[in-house]
Parts: C-alpha cells; structure tokens; sequence
C-alpha cells in the first residue's frame, strides 16, 4: 500500500542560497568596520614614526645647543654645518627614511621642538604641541599625504 520514501541526502540548492546569503550580509558588515581599523593602525604607526623623529630632533638639538655660546642659535637645514642639523641626521637618529622628514621647527624662547612634518608617502603627520586641542590626536595631526 504505502511506497517508501527515497532518504535524501545533501542540501537543497534553496537551503545552499540561503547560508550564502546569510554569508554576504555578515561580509558587507564586516569589511567597513575591518578598514576601519587598519585606517587607525596606520594614523597609529605614523604618529609613533613622528613621535621617534620629534625624540630623535630634540636630542640633537639639545647636545648642539649646548656647544653653543650664550645667545646663539641652533637650526635645522638640508646640511650639517655651524650652529645647523641636517634632517638627515634626524633621520637617521631616528631610524625612519631620510625623505619622510619634511621640516622641523625650534621656539627659540623656550629650546624646543615646535613643529615637525613628517610624511611617508601614505600619511602625513604634523607635531605641533600649541595646536592640540584641533590635532587629532594630542599634539599629532594626522592627515592623508598629498607626496607621491
């Protein structure tokens, strides 16, 4: 009277759609939220770069201002010379690629770094201690390099 019924095995192509449906909508939300992270990872890196350089600056500054007779001035070029850094040798005190620093800044009144661009071709960061409150982060201001 009654037929037996075949066993199926396996998913049926309804049920197949649907997990990768279900598997697209997770992926869609999870790519944003993953850049995300990778974008604040790289700001990270590069203000740790300039926070290395801004270190390595004042250093140097420091040592040559100290050989320096009351009155005078230490700055910071594209050479070594009298009373003058190269950015070179910021650079390489630092432990960063000589053409990332772009330029540094002393306050003479107060025998400080004021203002440092270093740039690594992806992100350029600005370390400039006066302007904290519009930087993003503390004394860093993290922005997209327009250097190729």
């Amino acid at each position: 009277m009654f037929k037996k019924l075949k066993e199926k095995k396996g998913f049926t192509l309804v049920e197949l759609i649907v997990v990768l449906v279900i598997l697209a909508i997770l992926a869609a939300l999870l790519i944003p939220a993953l850049t995300g992270y990778i974008d604040k990872a790289k700001n990270k890196s590069v203000i740790a770069e300039t926070r290395q350089t801004v270190m390595a600056a004042q250093t140097l500054y420091d040592e040559e201002y100290a050989k320096v007779k009351t009155g005078g001035t230490v700055s910071f070029g594209s050479e070594d010379g009298d009373k003058k850094i190269a950015l070179a040798t910021v650079a390489k005190l630092a432990e960063v690629d000589t053409a990332n620093v772009i330029s540094i800044a002393v306050d003479k009144d107060k025998n400080k770094i004021s203002e440092l661009v270093y740039d690594n071709g992806q992100k350029k960061c600005t370390y400039k201690p006066a302007d904290s409150a519009t930087n993003t982060d503390g004394d860093y201001n993290v922005e997209t390099s327009t250097r190729k």
